[in-house]
């Protein structure tokens, strides 16, 4: 894995982003913001789960005005995601927002964009300047790739911010092509000293969504390029935070709630692996602090293959070993798999 890239850290509210500091995972909402309720109840969810940015729509308005309330009832910071009218990001900024996210290529003129960096410079908010593939600017240069315009519309808002003294900047650079959104990040990870929010954008529903902000997003992790990450899906924003959490995980980047390890099942197994491995993962979503747990199918290799899992169960016809750390500590009986598998994961 190559070095993680050096970026400028800036401060959201609580939360530092860039720098040496672990990996931001952040989400967005999917409720109707104007629903002052309904939005604090789904960014709590997201609080439990690890979400550590909320980001909201703000369309128009009367959610800008919800605003305020909004940031009451939660704990972590809150961002403002706005298109279009400079105004709602003006308003975002008086309701006490942590941060704005701003798409260069649908604000409109220089003079939109300075009005709010200068508001946002007083409030010492931070912007993101969100470049999409499928909204860039009408005027690019001739012969670009989408890669290299989706760079350059960055870099243009770069330095107008910059050049209104402001540097409290995060970029992202997000299309649905991984390819497309590798070669943008790569390409500006050499040209800015900033930190870089990563994701792939309008990835879909979980099952395939997940795969495609995996491979982009890994991808450009081990390449050492990235200080916060959203996994962007068709579904509650909580499975993107979790999803967000796998991902770190995987690469030895943060540890952060359990990680299960279990067979993919095959003809040696005796029993139904498959429910009790799905059993085990909904009940491991109430444990919040690091611990690997293990579910094999096979008492012969499982406790071996599973070594380092903190406690595991190898499971056989009708009997079952429990394990720590490789080493077996009992044997039970099929019916207490779940629950005493359960129990010793509570004791460690």
């Amino acid at each position: 894995m190559n070095p993680r890239r050096k970026s400028k850290p800036i401060q959201i509210g609580r939360v530092t982003v860039g720098g040496d500091v672990p990996i931001v995972v952040q989400s967005m909402t999917n409720t109707d913001t104007r629903d002052v309720m309904s939005t604090i109840h789904q960014i709590r969810e997201l609080e439990e789960c690890g979400c550590e940015l909320a980001r909201v729509a703000v369309p128009d308005t009367q959610a800008a005005g919800a605003l305020a309330g909004i940031k009451k009832g939660i704990s972590i910071p809150l961002i403002a995601d706005i298109h279009f009218d400079y105004r709602l990001a003006l308003a975002s900024l008086v309701a006490g927002v942590d941060g704005l996210r701003l798409n260069p290529g649908n604000i409109g003129e220089p003079e939109k964009v300075k009005a709010v960096v200068l508001a946002a410079r007083e409030r010492k908010v931070p912007i993101r300047i969100g470049v999409n593939a499928g909204s860039l600017p009408k005027k690019a240069k001739p012969g670009l790739n989408t890669a290299r315009q989706m760079v350059e519309a960055a870099l243009e808002q770069v330095r107008l911010l910059e050049s209104l003294d402001f540097d409290l900047i995060k970029v992202s650079l997000k299309a649905f092509d991984v390819p497309t959104t590798i070669e943008a990040y790569r390409d500006i990870a050499t040209k800015t000293p900033y930190p870089l929010h990563i994701g792939i954008t309008e990835a879909g529903p979980p099952r395939t969504g997940i795969i495609r902000s995996t491979v982009g997003i890994s991808t450009l992790l081990y390449l050492g390029i990235g200080d916060t990450i959203r996994v962007s899906l068709t579904a509650h924003p909580r499975e993107e935070v979790f999803a967000g959490y796998e991902i770190l995980k995987s690469l030895n980047l943060r540890q952060h709630g359990p990680t299960l390890v279990s067979c993919p099942s095959c003809g040696r197994t005796e029993v139904d692996i498959i429910r009790l491995a799905e059993a085990v993962e909904k009940e491991l979503l109430n444990i919040t602090r690091p611990i690997k747990v293990a579910v094999m199918g096979c008492v012969v290799n499982g406790p071996g293959e599973a070594r380092d899992a903190d406690v595991g169960i190898a499971c056989g016809k009708g009997r079952g070993v429990l394990f720590k750390k490789g080493e077996k500590i009992k044997t039970i009986e099929e019916k207490d798999f779940l629950r005493a598998l359960m129990a010793e994961v509570e004791r460690v």
